[in-house]
């Protein structure tokens, strides 16, 4: 299927966006002045395409809500939460955590959507946590060692890096939520990128405005660093993921995604020497195993939905 193939590129470009993202961290640049930046390229991408494509973005005002939470939460908050759990934890495993964004997104389209949740649900959430727990596991156990781990500042900083990547987990399962809103209210694909990054950057500078200290001036060798992930991770990875759901259903386009986490665990791992234990490497396998059975799960009854419409 073609839309497989275009999500398939997708996921790689997202998987090497940690050749971009980690070394602009490393090189002391704040995840505030990497996210606003980022948010201002895209933004400034997408109104001159608009200008030359003539093609407008003003959005309804119905649709104000659905984007506060897909950029203000999603595109700003998740992705500021993300970039710093970088800076405090190994990479891969703040990647492979976000696997656990489908137990928030089917959880929220029950409780908003009102749609129902099959009884094996909760055996895939026992699995994505127990998988979890072993990702996790050697840094959690310093908090029952006896250690005064609460005066230590490299555990405090791995706890918070969790819970900023739990954050992100949260901020991003939303925005999958009204992002499929959006796409079902008939919104194009230029609207939902182009009001998703715009929203993010309304959320964004008013918080650098707020703490000045937490912009930091860039390079031009930054900055190119910076152009780099932006074109390629972040406005040709979502192009061509948006493409890909034109064209598949998005319990399909979830199965795709799994090569992500592998990707960019591989891509660490050969290219910034973050290695994972094989505790982690268990843990991340009951991880992606659980969410490829959430999602299977969720594809059987598409699937026979449209067998019975082709026989009838």
């Amino acid at each position: 299927m073609t839309g497989s193939y275009f999500i398939l590129a997708a996921t790689f470009l997202w998987a090497i966006d940690t050749l971009f993202r980690y070394p602009l961290i490393y090189s002391g640049i704040s995840a505030s002045t990497i996210v606003a930046a980022e948010h201002l390229v895209l933004v400034a991408i997408f109104l001159v395409y608009c200008w030359v494509k003539k093609q407008s973005l003003v959005l309804k005002r119905s649709t104000w809500f659905s984007f506060i939470i897909i950029g203000g939460f999603g595109s700003a908050i998740g992705t500021l939460a993300f970039t710093q759990a970088f800076s405090m934890m190994n990479p891969s495993l703040v990647i492979l955590l976000q696997k656990l964004q489908p137990i928030v997104a089917i959880s929220l389209s029950a409780i908003i959507l009102k749609e129902r949740i099959n009884q094996r649900f909760y055996a895939y959430l026992a699995l994505c946590i127990v998988g979890s727990i072993l990702l996790i596991g050697d840094d959690l156990s310093s908090l029952f060692d006896g250690s005064p781990w609460h005066y230590n500042a490299a555990t405090q900083a791995k706890l918070l890096g969790y819970g900023l990547t739990l954050l992100a987990v949260v901020s991003w399962g939303a925005s999958t939520v009204f992002g499929k809103n959006l796409s079902n209210q008939g919104l194009s694909q230029t609207q939902i990128m182009g009001g998703r990054f715009s929203f993010g950057l309304l959320f964004i500078l008013p918080w650098l405005a707020i703490f000045p200290s937490q912009y930091t001036p860039m390079s031009n060798e930054n900055m190119g660093s910076l152009l780099a992930m932006v074109l390629l991770s972040g406005l040709l990875g979502m192009y061509f993921y948006y493409k890909g759901l034109e064209k598949i259903p998005s319990h399909y386009s979830a199965l795709v995604e799994m090569c992500f986490p592998v990707m960019a665990a591989a891509v660490n791992w050969i290219f910034l020497g973050f290695s994972l234990s094989p505790i982690q490497i268990l843990g991340a396998s009951t991880l992606l195993l659980a969410n490829a059975a959430l999602n299977w799960q969720n594809l059987k009854p598409a699937t026979n939905a449209a067998q019975l419409e082709l026989e009838s």
